[in-house]
């Protein structure tokens, strides 16, 4: 089992967890993130969860919003927005 980390550097990591699992970190921040995770157990956890808890959303949330309903937000947002 990977050992436990510092809590600074866990706080980093999971900081930027949804950064690292977009793909939107430079190459040298991604390398960091991902040597922290080879090494701390309890964030590797927590990748874990949320890049499976993102595929699950992804296939479960396909349904589209009927149009009446957009055009019902729209109009209430138009309002409050008067």
């Amino acid at each position: 089992m990977a050992a436990e980390c510092d809590e600074p550097n866990c706080n980093d990591a999971l900081h930027e967890l949804y950064e690292y699992i977009d793909g939107e970190l430079d190459d040298d921040r991604r390398e960091a993130i991902h040597d922290h995770l080879d090494k701390c157990g309890h964030c590797l956890d927590a990748f874990d969860f949320e890049e499976e808890l993102r595929k699950v959303v992804a296939q479960r949330c396909r349904d589209s919003v009927p149009d009446a309903l957009r055009a019902r937000i729209a109009a209430q947002l138009e309002i409050a927005t008067d």
